[in-house]
């Protein structure tokens, strides 16, 4: 899954649009709840080193909200890191690298949405 795949997704599934916030990182992007402006996901480009994964170069990753009793097993699988500059029992890094299914992906995006609209 690609970050434009999600980024198609949470349009027609939320009407959300990808807000860049930040000069020095413009290609992260914050997706946000309509309704009360929570962050639900972040989509990155950073660095392997910065993750510590062998290898040259940066990858896509995902930031998720996520219930803190999966997080650890989600660490486990493939495609899945503690959480890049969140709380690492609250969120959890997706590679965007096709490690992780898409339909996991975005069904952890989906409850991270819920988690965060209070539902």
């Amino acid at each position: 899954m690609t970050r434009y795949e999600i980024f198609e997704y949470v349009n027609e599934q939320y009407g959300t649009q990808p807000e860049y916030l930040w000069e020095k990182t413009p290609d992260a992007a914050v997706l946000r709840n309509i309704a009360n402006a929570k962050w639900y996901a972040i989509v990155m480009n950073v660095s392997k080193k910065s993750l510590g994964l062998n290898g040259e170069g940066k990858v896509d990753i995902i930031n998720v909200k996520c219930d803190p009793l999966i997080v650890g097993s989600l660490r486990m699988q493939k495609g899945f890191l503690p959480a890049y500059h969140m709380n690492k029992d609250n969120w959890i890094s997706i590679i965007l690298d096709g490690g992780a299914s898409d339909s996991l992906i975005l069904e952890l995006l989906d409850a991270s949405y819920d988690a965060v609209a209070g539902r």
